[in-house]
């Protein structure tokens, strides 16, 4: 499975992104894919889930300002995100998970205060 994040740059605060991560492969709808995000310095921070059924999971974070969702036709999750805030500059990951768990390249996202 290789997979491929895109959609980081550079926004304002109170602005809103969002990023896609698209997989090859022909078993995308039985994954479980997510959103981390590692900030300079820090651990790397679980963001959002999405598992086959459409069941969505957030950190206590992003509750509230970050949504996830997948588009099965196209192999592809996304991720909005409204209301940025400087906190939330790191680069985002996605990660796929059926049995074992793959990593894309990741994605800056940058937010200015």
């Amino acid at each position: 499975v290789q997979l491929q994040a895109s959609g980081g740059g550079l926004v304002q605060a109170g602005g809103s992104l969002r990023l896609s991560c698209t997989a090859s492969g022909s078993i995308f709808s039985m994954m479980t894919m997510s959103w981390y995000r590692q900030a300079p310095g820090k651990e790397r921070e679980f963001v959002a889930s999405i598992n086959k059924r459409g069941s969505t999971d957030y950190g206590d974070s992003v509750k509230g300002r970050f949504t996830i969702s997948r588009d099965n036709a196209k192999s592809t999750m996304y991720l909005q995100m409204n209301n940025l805030r400087h906190g939330d500059t790191a680069v985002y990951y996605c990660r796929s998970l059926v049995v074992l768990a793959y990593w894309g390249q990741g994605t800056l996202v940058t937010v200015s205060s």
